[in-house]
């Protein structure tokens, strides 16, 4: 039986996700192509660098919500049943491990817009994550105005990026290191040595620059944070801080002692690569402040670092592009990219979306 081609380009989640979704239905030969593989750290390559969880900001009743729902289901079951993933789930144990405290002056700045949704009393989601509940006044700190709690999971992404890729290679998908300059060049990287009927452009922030794509409305939403040793017990965050518009607060334990990521920022147009070290120091201040159980209440000093990160998230204004398109020379695209800070929870409902789209194409 001919397989159709198919050429996966990038290996961050989206890429990964969408390839082994192909490669489960057994009727294409996949390859992927990618500058940057699972185990790289580079700043171009943003999935190493999520925190990652999942907590939703895309709005109810549209499609990034579909897609959103769709990624809890396989992500709670690989929490429960796929250990190697590198999931765990925050809030087993009690209801409050998964917290988001809301302040009201918050709202109409870039981090309260950025997670409008998520700091609503009763978001979308509500109805689907275990445990959701609004706390009562009385267990609110100082300053917050509501708070919500809920079951979610955390994700750690040095284990979980090589075990998609370990998938996707056991059902037969080639991988291979490579770097093109327009988006059409890829199809000609088949492992086969013959032409892909179509390319699946999972290239994140490269879509800016990538010929053949130049989308100009994707832009990099830096963030940055800092890894340490210390054991939260519950995952945090909120709305804001007085320290900066594009500033928050964020803390998460990624699974299988992969460490605890405190965060950080969501700064819109910036590329440096490199770690602010006044920032690093308010990130982690905010943090301690937080949650005061990071270092048995004894401040910064007792915090122990790993490493301070820096990721740049591929933020595409409007949204993510999850669309087909064809070449004028006949060649089938499909689109996957632009998930901004939310790639993990919405990686399989855009890569359902994205696996559609091929089939549809490939058919006509």
């Amino acid at each position: 039986m001919a397989h159709d081609r198919i050429v996966v380009l990038g290996a961050g989640v989206a890429g990964l996700t969408t390839a082994l979704l192909l490669a489960q239905e057994d009727k294409y030969s996949i390859t992927i192509v990618a500058k940057h593989m699972p185990g790289d750290s580079d700043i171009e390559y943003a999935s190493p660098w999520a925190g990652a969880n999942y907590l939703p900001v895309s709005k109810a009743g549209t499609e990034a919500a579909d897609w959103d729902r769709t990624t809890w289901a396989e992500l709670a079951r690989l929490a429960s049943l796929v250990p190697e993933a590198g999931i765990h789930f925050q809030g087993t144990t009690t209801p409050l491990h998964t917290v988001k405290y809301t302040r009201k002056k918050d709202m109409d700045g870039t981090i309260g817009d950025w997670f409008s949704e998520l700091l609503s009393p009763k978001p979308w989601f509500s109805d689907m994550l275990p445990n959701f509940r609004l706390l009562p006044t009385e267990e609110l700190p100082p300053g917050i105005d509501h708070a919500t709690a809920f079951t979610s999971v955390c994700i750690n992404t040095a284990l979980y990026l090589p075990w998609l890729a370990g998938q996707c290679l056991s059902k037969g998908v080639t991988m291979r290191r490579g770097v093109v300059r327009h988006v059409a060049d890829a199809s000609h990287l088949h492992a086969s040595g013959q032409q892909a009927a179509l390319v699946v452009n999972c290239t994140g922030l490269g879509a800016a620059s990538l010929g053949g794509v130049l989308d100009s409305t994707v832009i990099p939403a830096r963030g940055q944070t800092v890894l340490v040793r210390n054991d939260p017990g519950r995952m945090l965050s909120n709305s804001g801080t007085d320290d900066g518009d594009d500033e928050a607060t964020y803390i998460m334990q990624r699974a299988a002692g992969g460490g605890t990521i405190l965060g950080g920022c969501y700064q819109k147009g910036r590329w440096e690569s490199q770690p602010d070290l006044a920032l690093a120091m308010r990130i982690m201040k905010r943090s301690v402040e937080l949650c005061p159980a990071l270092t048995d209440g004894k401040g910064v000093e007792a915090l122990d670092v790993i490493r301070h990160g820096v990721g740049l998230r591929p933020l595409r204004l409007g949204g993510a592009r999850v669309e087909q398109e064809r070449m004028h020379d006949g060649l089938w695209l499909v689109h996957n990219y632009g998930h901004g800070g939310w790639g993990y929870q919405s990686s399989y409902g855009c890569a359902e979306k994205a696996a559609r789209l091929v089939r549809q194409a490939l058919r006509r």
